[in-house]
């Protein structure tokens, strides 16, 4: 695909493209340490003609602090991949602790007046006014992972399938109680923060495991850390003397669930995780504890995110695509990973 032509309208920028569902594009939770080396980028040249220099632009970047192994392989992903790029300016602002934080910090990202920000917010709702403010003043921006409620406060939506997330999860734990011959099995769920993401990871979940007869009977909410599983985790075992099966929701939170698991001598069930650690994808193969399969749920989007928002900036499409602009949503898979398939998914391990 040739190079459109640089005088491209900020109309063009800010809201052209189509949907596209389901779709790993450009590049398809975990330790609670940054992982310092083992980023998931693309290499520049590696594919038709979208990573050869086109014209300088500056990338502004929010998201929020790093305080899980998921969050911190998104910030040095996103890192990682712009310095792949010679024509890409990096402009980090740090995200905080909480919305409000993110919001000051994009305030004066956005009077800088990069040519393009990325940003996954703390939440899409309380962040949503100064991604519009962005938008109005022309800087398009890229909303990674945690959607805005406002369609207007992004160009372009990158994430995870949330929802697919857990209907993987409900099928592959629907299909193991079949196979076992359990008819009302005692299943345990526990989730993340209850934000929206959690809210279509349950949702899909329920719905998978409804397809077999099947519903969750204890719910449980952590926060996406190790120390949160593990509370968790604890009173949901201490809530059901007997489980079958139980799907946690984060591999970060996971290391907490399985401390809790192991401190309370249980082993008569088994347990799917979420995201795709390296630490749970070395479990599943070691097939030495309860932890049986993970779906992905994978901080590579922070690269394709990068790599998108550079040739939205540059007002270039995607070279495999017949459309003249970058879609309007990219939504990835999430696969299951298995005992069997696990060697396959070392390389995303985060």
């Amino acid at each position: 695909m040739t190079q459109h032509s640089r005088d491209l309208s900020r109309r063009r920028l800010l809201f052209g493209g189509a949907a596209v569902g389901a779709a790993t594009l450009l590049t398809a939770c975990t330790s609670n340490e940054t992982p310092a080396a083992s980023t998931q980028t693309k290499a520049a040249g590696d594919s038709a003609g979208n990573n050869a220099p086109g014209k300088k632009v500056v990338i502004g970047f929010s998201a929020p602090a790093a305080d899980h192994g998921w969050m911190g392989a998104i910030h040095a992903n996103a890192k990682a991949q712009a310095a792949a790029y010679s024509d890409v300016e990096f402009k980090e602002v740090d995200g905080g602790s909480n919305s409000e934080a993110q919001r000051s910090t994009l305030g004066t990202l956005i009077a800088q007046k990069p040519d393009i920000i990325v940003v996954l917010p703390h939440d899409g709702k309380e962040v949503n006014a100064v991604a519009l403010q962005a938008m109005q003043a022309g800087i398009p921006i890229v909303n990674l992972d945690r959607a805005f409620p406002d369609a207007l406060a992004s160009r372009l939506v990158i994430k995870g399938d949330n929802y697919g997330m857990g209907v993987s999860a409900g099928h592959f734990i629907g299909k193991q109680l079949k196979a076992k011959g359990i008819a009302n099995p005692v299943i345990g769920e526990i989730a993340g923060l209850e934000i929206p993401l959690t809210v279509e990871r349950s949702a899909g979940f329920a719905a998978a495991l409804a397809t077999y007869g099947f519903k969750v009977n204890n719910r449980r909410s952590a926060e996406f850390t190790s120390d949160s599983g593990q509370r968790e985790a604890a009173q949901l075992l201490q809530a059901l003397p007997k489980i079958d099966a139980v799907w946690n929701h984060d591999d970060d939170q996971g290391i907490g669930v399985l401390a809790a698991i192991k401190q309370a001598n249980r082993s008569e069930f088994f347990m799917v995780g979420g995201a795709g650690s390296k630490l749970a994808i070395d479990a599943i193969k070691a097939d030495n504890t309860v932890l049986k399969a993970t779906v992905t749920y994978n901080p590579s989007m922070a690269s394709s995110a990068v790599s998108l928002a550079r040739l939205i900036a540059q007002g270039r499409g995607l070279g495999d695509l017949t459309e003249l602009q970058v879609p309007k949503e990219v939504t990835l898979a999430s696969e299951t990973i298995t005992k069997e398939n696990a060697s396959s998914y070392d390389k995303l391990g985060f």
